[in-house]
């Protein structure tokens, strides 16, 4: 039986992700999100993600130095990408610069685990970059210099800002990056595996997931989530606001989910990140909306919100401008991107559906002049 979208339909074994849409569990490798969201970094997830099981310490700290060491772009990609068009957009930016990437690499004509781990690296410190850098261009700021130290969070504000972020900024942002790590096969991840199938190269498989996230029913809700609480703009419209969408039959952004029957477990840490931003911040209506939003939502249609929903207030007050929203999904992704990948190469077979054919048959071919 055909399924429309190839909902509920097994495509693959994998170990990397559990989605639990009936109890509204995440896990990556075992770990629920709850435990690595509280305690975790995102660095020691990506070598969760990558290998299966937390890093030692001194596995952690090789991990953090070779990804600290890779911030740098290449002086060409980065030349490339100053004679963009200021317009561009900034997923195509990321798609062209994330492709440009595999011409530099050392290890672009290898494809063994140990090679591809490299080039995994290299790809999740070379992609922030890209992010914070076009912001600089296209605005004509000066491109600073990746910072030595930091974690990873920490390293893209300063980029994308020139300053120095505050403590809270750095953890809502590992912890986002955390909950957007990984979601099984996706649309993007499983665009990556199909790729990476046929045995491409992993920068192919990563350009092939990016191209896969641009699309608006991918990675796109959390700005149509900001754009609408922006035009809501105080508390006390959201309840009109939303009585006139629902007349409207107009969808509302950040609710309901494919493979979520109850509350997105990472929407409950992206809750909290918006209410602790905005008082730190002074901007706590955008968590006051979001909260009316969500509980008129949830009242008169019976629908959770999703991670998308929170992230979208989150960002914003993080300074983080609105179309780099998708991007900024993508940072935290590849690390998910390239578990796939590498769990695909380990255990590869061609990815060769089938099609359900609904056009005609036995049609007789007749010459032009006859038509």
């Amino acid at each position: 039986m055909v399924k429309a979208g190839l909902e509920d339909v097994v495509a693959s074994d994998s170990s990397i992700c559990n989605v639990d849409g009936k109890e509204g569990r995440l896990i990556y490798q075992g770990y629920d999100i709850h435990d690595l969201a509280q305690h975790s970094s995102f660095e020691e997830v990506v070598y969760l993600l990558w290998n299966g099981r937390l890093p030692t310490q001194t596995e952690f700290d090789t991990l953090c130095k070779d990804l600290k060491e890779n911030r740098a772009l290449p002086a060409a990609v980065l030349k490339m990408m100053r004679d963009f068009p200021k317009t561009a957009q900034p997923m195509e930016v990321l798609r062209t610069a994330a492709s440009m990437l595999s011409m530099y690499d050392a290890d672009d004509l290898e494809n063994d685990r140990a090679a591809n781990l490299r080039k995994a690296v290299r790809l999740t410190s070379q992609i922030p970059t890209i992010v914070a850098y076009w912001d600089c261009i296209r605005n004509g700021r000066p491109t600073p210099e990746p910072l030595t130290q930091g974690n990873l969070a920490a390293n893209f504000l300063y980029m994308l800002t020139g300053k120095k972020p505050d403590e809270l900024s750095v953890r809502s942002l590992d912890i986002a990056l955390i909950l957007h790590a990984d979601h099984e096969l996706n649309a993007s991840t499983f665009a990556a595996r199909v790729a990476a199938a046929t045995l491409t190269d992993m920068h192919s498989a990563i350009v092939a997931a990016i191209g896969a996230l641009k699309g608006p029913l991918h990675g796109g809700a959390n700005q149509e989530v900001i754009k609408m609480l922006l035009e809501i703009g105080e508390l006390s419209n959201a309840e009109p606001y939303l009585t006139r969408a629902f007349e409207e039959h107009k969808k509302i952004m950040g609710f309901g989910h494919r493979v979520y029957k109850t509350e997105d477990p990472r929407a409950w840490h992206l809750r909290k990140m918006s209410e602790e931003l905005g008082r730190l911040k002074g901007q706590l209506k955008w968590f006051e909306i979001s909260r009316a939003i969500e509980e008129k939502v949830f009242r008169e249609k019976h629908l959770y919100c999703n991670v998308d929903f929170y992230s979208a207030s989150v960002y914003y007050m993080l300074d983080i401008p609105i179309d780099l929203f998708t991007p900024i999904f993508a940072i935290s992704r590849m690390s998910g991107w390239a578990a796939h990948v590498l769990e695909q190469y380990s255990n590869n077979r061609l990815i060769r559906p089938r099609a359900e054919y609904t056009g005609p048959n036995n049609l007789q071919y007749q010459s032009l002049d006859k038509r």
